[in-house]
């Protein structure tokens, strides 16, 4: 689920997730080479595990980088920064 920005809006609608299911929190924008700050991009794991309980929880780039062939101006260095950064917060957060 795309959450990269402001206009994707709250957690809010988390809370009709059934439960046990599984939600990949995209939070990590493939728009902007801008590398995100690892304690925003976990407080709003955190935030949105007050909807879904954490271990139900997954973190994701918001799209995938498909997009920067036709649009998005991301070098192939941007692309594997926001990759490192998705796996150093994984291991840090469901360590």
């Amino acid at each position: 689920m795309e959450f990269d920005d402001e206009r994707s809006g709250s957690f809010e609608a988390l809370k009709y997730v059934p439960e046990g299911k599984k939600v990949v929190l995209g939070l990590v924008t493939t728009k902007k080479s801008l590398l995100e700050r690892k304690e925003h991009i976990i407080a709003r794991i955190k935030e949105a595990s007050q909807y879904v309980p954490l271990e139900n929880l997954y973190l994701s780039p918001q799209c995938g980088f498909a997009s920067c062939e036709i649009g998005n101006k991301l070098t192939d260095h941007d692309q594997w920064a926001k990759l490192a950064l998705v796996k150093e917060i994984a291991e840090e957060v469901w360590a």
